[in-house]
């Protein structure tokens, strides 16, 4: 095996999917609470009692149990975000509210007493509802001093609690959920391609200056950006099929390019230049992209898709499309399983970008069932996330062994929370099993499941128990 000593083996949640508490101690309401069917469905005008976001798995008021059961699987890191409503209401607020800022003192104080590293994301799919409909979101510069006003807050009061940073979740989802990435209340038929990538353009810039800020109030920090990554392969070795990748490619890595090199690259220009697009840019932003590019680059992989030029088999469930690859298997929700496609996509990215990576999302989606374990409590016999889980790992191993620095890896929804896509909890990913139903109903009791065991022994012994064929 080759995972490194300070290899940081942990898992990841976002604020909006966990905490609940959507009206306590003067947090304000962010997009979620208005999308009841996640991205399935019309947003509402006011939160609805069925909106599974609102009261999360109470995460708000269980954070001790739930950090304390990371500690026993042995975390070096948790990965979360904090709810920017929580700490500015309705995100244009002149006074931060001290009693958000409280929790999150308490949550990483938590943390840290469990020898656990914080990884927070400072924009995790939950921007303030107030800054959707006053602003429409990220369309907006305004937007932009927003956020600067919620970093510097938060980064001057978690500076000594707090290493490793994240500016936005997936920033390159935007294209494809503007509602859910970029706070944009327009409907993506109406909306505009110059608004869209403006608004692109609007986040990196913030992440730019997130950046920046990071090294002047906490030096010893590490700041990285985040992509949704999905390896995109030819369906045939047709040279068309071939371009058509190129081309779906370049929408996603433009992102990433921006973060570490600094500047629009040229293909982006002339897809600009193709579509009537013309970036604006303030005084001074083309100097902050290329000044503060980012120390490390973290993503998520759940799934590769296939393109070709002359059509296929649409994939469904696919947040950036595709078509389906007749040599996968698929998850119960459509999500071709291909771990392989982890360890191209650490090449890929290291080869094109030379920044150390971290895999900060990583899981299966699965209909789990809570079953008696035989000694008086319950469990869940995931068998098939183990098995998810131990190959995707094994191509992480090769990868190091490729010569890719990989700094760590949090499985997605380490505890069961609200699904991000589909707002509904019978799609499970985590270690833990949360008592909580789509109806609304449950205890919120924990319990381990197979899998805890299962990755508990992976950290102890820094992968070498992993399974190879």
């Amino acid at each position: 095996m080759h995972f490194p000593k300070n290899f940081l083996w942990g898992g990841a949640v976002a604020a909006n999917q966990v905490e609940g508490a959507y009206n306590e101690d003067g947090k304000g309401l962010d997009i979620r609470s208005i999308m009841p069917r996640g991205i399935k469905g019309e947003p509402t005008e006011e939160p609805t009692p069925d909106n599974m976001f609102l009261e999360g798995i109470d995460f708000y008021h269980r954070y001790k149990e739930d950090i304390a059961l990371f500690a026993e699987m042995g975390f070096k890191v948790f990965r979360t975000s904090v709810a920017w409503s929580r700490i500015f209401p309705n995100g244009d607020d002149d006074a931060p509210n001290e009693q958000g800022l409280k929790f999150y003192d308490d949550l990483f104080d938590e943390c840290r007493k469990h020898g656990i590293e914080p990884l927070v994301t400072v924009s995790h799919y939950e921007t303030p509802l107030n800054l959707a409909r006053k602003y429409d979101g990220w369309v907006n510069h305004d937007l932009i001093g927003f956020y600067e006003k919620f970093v510097r807050t938060i980064f001057a009061r978690y500076k000594d609690k707090v290493k490793y940073w994240l500016t936005f979740n997936e920033i390159n989802s935007v294209l494809h959920e503007p509602l859910m990435s970029g706070g944009i209340l327009t409907p993506k038929d109406k909306l505009s391609l110059q608004d869209l990538y403006q608004a692109c353009h609007h986040e990196l810039v913030a992440s730019a200056l997130a950046t920046k800020i990071a090294r002047e109030i906490m030096p010893q920090s590490k700041i990285g950006c985040m992509i949704l990554a999905m390896p995109t392969y030819p369906l045939t070795p047709n040279p068309d099929d071939i371009i058509k990748v190129m081309e779906a490619d370049h929408f996603n890595d433009f992102f990433g390019d921006v973060h570490c090199r600094g500047v629009y690259p040229g293909y982006m220009k002339r897809y600009f230049c193709e579509n009537n697009i013309e970036i604006k840019f303030a005084d001074g932003e083309e100097e902050l992209l290329r000044e503060n590019t980012v120390d490390f680059v973290s993503f998520s992989y759940y799934m590769s898709i296939c393109e070709s030029a002359t059509g296929g088999t649409r994939g469904e469930g696919n947040l950036l499309g595709g078509v389906e690859n007749p040599y996968l298997k698929k998850s119960a929700w459509g999500w071709a399983i291909d771990p392989k496609g982890l360890r191209y996509t650490l090449n890929k990215y290291y080869d094109r970008w030379q920044k150390p990576l971290f895999i900060v999302e990583n899981g299966l989606g699965a209909a789990d069932e809570l079953v008696d374990d035989g000694q008086g409590g319950k469990t869940v016999n995931d068998d098939y996330r183990i098995n998810y889980l131990n190959d995707h790992l094994v191509q992480v191993d090769e990868a190091i062994a490729d010569g890719v620095p990989v700094m760590g890896y949090t499985t997605w929804g380490c505890i069961d929370c609200v699904s991000s896509s589909t707002a509904e909890m019978k799609k499970r990913y985590g270690f833990i099993y949360v008592d909580r139903n789509d109806d609304g109903s449950g205890t919120m009791n924990r319990y381990r499941k197979k899998s805890f065991h299962w990755y508990k022994k992976i950290i102890a012994d820094n992968g070498a128990s992993l399974a190879r064929e």
